[in-house]
């Protein structure tokens, strides 16, 4: 596997972060500093039809680990991204020759009926390929529950089906700011998914996604804001049964080859009864964008805009993921209105979600010293100083600021500085642009 740097869109205090108060239910840690040094004890630990949010932090260290999650409302987050792995060898075919099916075959298993699964933070490998040389079916997470959230996560596998979400009537998923590796059909899920602003690393010359939405026909994958790679030649996806895909707002990279989203030929095929449904806006290609993803969603049923296929969107009503998040992680996280967007409403309301141990928030608003907004893609004409200087408006305890009075055709940078254990972290720069 190749080393992968991943770097996160801000910067943190991390001797800040340690001395902190830790508000996590359980500590997991390998040098025994913590309530457990396995994370499966600590997940046995909570009681069963558990109906409170539990939150596992799990320090720094390589678990070896496979895990089953029988009960809701728990998140597991890691110390550091790259730091925390969990890391577990197997093969699917192995592991059903002497079980009865699937569930298990992971390294990370998630039963059916449980809902409100979070990983953050963290790395998850299933690297039996790269100890015996074989890239079949090696799930990192085999999901049959619903409601789970993969936040700022690595998520690998040596071979096939690396994420593997499946419960196929009522599975809802949410992932940000991850990335993800494997073999063919390496991001797989089954029902409603939505992605966004994540990286995507395909090793197999068949397909990189695939969908199955038969239990419902509003079922869909929404992938936004993302890039995707790998080895020369590299297709899409594919799916053998009814299937919707939305991308938008992603990047290609040269190596993509020139294949739609296909019906593959295979005896597990299935005609697809709601039609070919893969609808693109605002993609691109290095080296060259293909005919096959120009914008049409004004072919996909109800004429959707852009801007209204959101997280919440994506989920038809049933749930609103980004909404409900849980503060589980060490920083600041999720703005709105997303960081260097465009076109905002002159009304609008900054919202975030705080990380686990924030006591209170230092507000920093002001308007660039640039008086034009800046064109898309447009480098900042004074240089960095275009900025300007951040100008604390007040401490407050709310996860929301009403900045009141906007201009149009505006730019404005705001900052969020947490009060941890006293002591303020100061959070990542953002921006946006107001309408004209």
């Amino acid at each position: 596997m190749k080393k992968i740097f991943y770097y996160f869109f801000f910067c943190l205090t991390l001797s800040n972060l340690l001395i902190a108060k830790e508000k996590a239910d359980i500590i997991v840690a390998k040098d025994g500093s913590g309530n457990f040094n396995s994370i499966q004890s600590a997940i046995e630990s909570i009681k069963e039809n558990n109906q409170e949010h539990k939150i596992i932090y799990v320090k720094n260290g390589l678990y070896n680990e496979k895990l089953f999650i029988h009960n809701s409302n728990i998140s597991i987050v890691g110390e550091n991204r790259d730091s925390t792995i969990i890391r577990f060898a197997e093969l699917r075919s192995n592991w059903i020759e002497k079980n009865s099916d699937s569930f298990g075959s992971a390294t990370i298993n998630i039963d059916s009926n449980t809902y409100n699964i979070t990983f953050a933070n963290l790395t998850i490998h299933n690297n039996y390929g790269s100890i015996h040389g074989e890239n079949g079916h090696q799930f990192a997470i085999l999901g049959l529950g619903t409601k789970v959230y993969l936040l700022d996560c690595n998520v690998i596998a040596d071979g096939g089906d690396t994420v593997s979400l499946w419960d196929q009537e009522d599975g809802m998923y949410y992932h940000n700011n991850c990335y993800f590796e494997g073999w063919v059909d390496y991001v797989c899920p089954r029902g409603w998914c939505y992605i966004t602003d994540s990286k995507f690393y395909g090793h197999n010359l068949t397909a990189s996604l695939w969908h199955k939405g038969i239990g419902d026909k509003d079922q869909k994958f929404v992938i936004r804001y993302s890039y995707f790679d790998g080895i020369p030649g590299f297709p899409l996806g594919r799916h053998h049964s009814d299937a919707q895909f939305y991308l938008l707002d992603c990047i290609f990279s040269e190596n993509m080859a020139d294949v739609p989203i296909f019906w593959p030929v295979s005896k597990n095929a299935q005609i697809w009864e709601w039609g070919q449904r893969h609808y693109y806006y605002n993609n691109h290609r290095l080296g060259g964008d293909y005919k096959w993803f120009e914008d049409n969603l004004e072919d996909a049923e109800g004429n959707p805009e852009p801007s209204e296929i959101t997280a919440a969107w994506t989920f038809s009503g049933m749930w609103n993921p980004e909404k409900e998040m849980p503060s589980v992680l060490p920083y600041v996280y999720l703005p709105k209105p997303r960081n260097g967007s465009y076109d905002i409403t002159l009304e609008t309301i900054l919202n975030w979600i705080p990380s686990r141990n924030a006591e209170s928030f230092n507000i920093y608003f002001w308007k660039s010293k640039f008086p034009q907004a800046l064109e898309n893609g447009e480098k900042l004409k004074d240089g960095p100083s275009a900025v300007g200087e951040p100008i604390f408006i007040k401490n407050q305890t709310e996860k929301y600021f009403n900045p009141e009075t906007l201009e149009k055709n505006s730019t404005y940078y705001w900052r969020i500085d947490e009060i941890v254990d006293g002591a303020a972290v100061e959070g990542p720069l953002w921006h946006f642009t107001t309408k004209e």
